[in-house]
């Protein structure tokens, strides 16, 4: 069976399966705990969201400003679904976790010609995922990596750095323009603020990321819309807009929400990927430190 079949039938097998009844429960215990999410739009439910949040679904949340007045989405954020394994409906397997997609309406419109090449994508993955190597994820894959994210705000830019790899996004607000002719393995990204929500254009792409580990891709003439709304005092509404006149035929649509880390000591720790990489594959002339605590 071809790739592609084979993941149609993964699919068509994930959504026929009938989860164990302890499973069952503890899978409704969850979703009674989390937002709800709109069947209909890909997105949040987000009168739900300030149900869960012990807000009336009728009182429009207040965003809280920053001292210069800015919408303040401040915090460390992140998800809390699979969307880095695969941005579209998928079971899981070894190491990949189930999970709903978060492309709104479901599929990525891929021109014919492109089709082939998510096909060997997906069966070359565990070697030919760009993060696998710890290659820079690119944008919007970087947002929703299972590791937390911090934003800073201030009047000029906003700042957005990961715990993943040691990253870091420094999206100008001050009206200046996108750099020009240079791939940027994150793009380059300008942002504005438009009412309560912060929009970012990233362009200058390099073209050598994916959008998961799915193999889902897109060429250097990628450009990415985000928007992030907070909607809680816990959770920002995150909605992406993909363009790629050479992958896709249309624009196409992501949408899912971002949890604040609300521990007390919440901050972001290491992840240093590559030096990792180097150490697994004895490539730096040392060993691994023992795990912590040893």
């Amino acid at each position: 069976m071809s790739g592609a079949g084979q993941v149609c039938a993964e699919r068509r097998v994930a959504r026929g399966r009938v989860a164990p009844a302890p499973l069952a429960l503890a899978v409704i215990g969850l979703t009674l705990a989390l937002p709800v999410w709109g069947p209909a739009s890909g997105g949040p439910d987000l009168p739900a969201v300030l149900a869960a949040a012990g807000q009336s679904p009728q009182d429009r949340y207040v965003t809280p400003r920053t001292a210069d007045g800015l919408p303040d989405l401040q915090g460390v954020w992140q998800v809390m679904n699979s969307a880095a394994w695969d941005v579209r409906d998928h079971n899981g397997a070894l190491g990949v976790p189930a999970g709903k997609g978060v492309v709104i309406g479901g599929e990525i419109p891929y021109r014919p010609e492109a089709v082939p090449r998510q096909q060997r994508n997906y069966r070359e993955r565990a070697t030919a995922d760009p993060v696998s190597s710890c290659k820079a994820p690119g944008v919007p894959r970087i947002t929703y990596m299972p590791f937390p994210f911090q934003i800073f705000e201030t009047p000029e830019y906003v700042l957005m750095a990961y715990e993943f790899g040691f990253h870091q996004r420094f999206i100008y607000t001050d009206g200046s323009a996108h750099l020009d002719g240079i791939p940027i393995w994150m793009g380059d990204s300008r942002g504005r603020w438009d009412g309560d929500s912060l929009v970012v254009d990233t362009r200058n792409f390099t073209g050598d990321t994916w959008f998961d580990h799915a193999g889902n891709f897109h060429s250097a003439a990628l450009r990415v819309v985000e928007r992030f709304t907070r909607v809680s005092h816990e959770h920002l509404d995150y909605e992406v807009t993909i363009e790629d006149p050479d992958t896709f035929t249309r624009p196409w649509q992501m949408r899912m929400l971002l949890y604040r880390r609300a521990e007390p000591d919440a901050q972001l720790l290491e992840y240093a990927c590559w030096e990792h990489l180097m150490y697994e594959k004895g490539l730096n002339g040392t060993t691994p430190p023992p795990p912590f605590g040893r």
